[in-house]
């Protein structure tokens, strides 16, 4: 499995099927993170939250995200009605879902709810992955209950969550660290802030996937970028 995983934050329906389409057309790339922002847990608002009808129109006319066979499609849910949002992007074939602890008011509520809506079965045959994510000035303590209901943590390496192209924070080292000690058999993905920089440190601190946006996407030669951060994988042995 890749070390990167290219996310795209779309401004429009659009601006999303450009930047998937070059995704597909790199071999290298079996995973994609597609962030959805509300403009009230986060800001600013991302699409579909700016065209709403356009993503249920997409998933009611039975439409599917592309390379379905290869790339695995991840979204990161920064909204308040995480759940609900969720259902369109499962009808679109994505596979991993990210929610934000931060917006969820009761996680052990929320965690049943969840499983109740997609089925037991259909989550531990590895068809949907859930992720829990944590903003760096989160305490790992709001978590932790809840590890055997989770597949996965993802850590946000900014201090503003949302907005892609910000400095990492460098609080996200130690929470990662602190965590893998605690907690190796869980795997562990940064958000935000990933340079080639940061992603040796993140690696090194136990970071096990590097979600990676504007330093892929700005680049020259985005497919080159990412062979960069692949190459770190020598580096460290994972």
């Amino acid at each position: 499995m890749s070390l990167t995983v290219p996310a795209v934050l779309p401004t429009s329906r659009e601006d999303l099927e450009e930047k998937l389409a070059l995704f597909a057309r790199m071999p290298s790339v079996s995973r994609v993170q597609i962030d959805v922002v509300d403009g009230k847990f986060a800001t600013p608002a991302s699409w579909p939250y700016t065209a709403p009808l356009e993503l249920q129109g997409a998933s009611t006319h039975g439409e599917l995200l592309p390379c379905l066979d290869r790339i695995a499609y991840e979204i990161d849910l920064m909204c308040f009605d995480a759940e609900h949002a969720s259902e369109a992007w499962i009808a679109l074939g994505a596979s991993r879902l990210t929610f934000h602890a931060e917006s969820i008011m009761d996680l052990t509520q929320f965690l049943t709810s969840i499983r109740a809506r997609y089925g037991n079965d259909f989550l531990t045959c590895d068809l949907i992955a859930i992720g829990i994510a944590l903003n760096v000035a989160t305490d790992l303590s709001l978590i932790e209950p809840y590890l055997g209901a989770i597949d996965y943590v993802q850590f946000m390496g900014i201090a503003r969550i949302g907005k892609q192209g910000q400095p990492f924070d460098r609080r996200a080292l130690e929470k990662v660290r602190l965590f893998h000690v605690r907690h190796p058999e869980i795997s562990v993905q940064v958000d935000g802030g990933v340079s080639l920089q940061s992603a040796r440190e993140l690696i090194a601190c136990g970071a096990s996937d590097l979600i990676v946006g504007s330093a892929i996407l700005r680049a020259d030669n985005p497919a080159a970028e990412i062979e960069k951060f692949e190459s770190l994988r020598s580096s460290f042995g994972v």
